[in-house]
């Protein structure tokens, strides 16, 4: 599996932190359109992208 950035990204964790600060609102709004986020999730196994599309409020 390759490995990818998301996992360890340090604004993916200030998001977790606090989703309201400035830049916890810009990642989300980036990952709606980022290749590698969807290329990320589209690596995952079912169960794991289910848990991330909850818990970021995806479609």
């Amino acid at each position: 599996m390759e490995q990818h950035n998301c996992e360890k990204c340090t604004i993916r964790a200030k998001y977790d932190k606090n989703p309201k600060s400035l830049i916890g609102r810009f990642w989300r709004w980036h990952i709606n359109f980022c290749p590698g986020w969807k290329k990320y999730m589209n690596s995952l196994d079912e169960d794991t992208k289910n848990v991330l599309k909850e818990k970021y409020n995806l479609k």
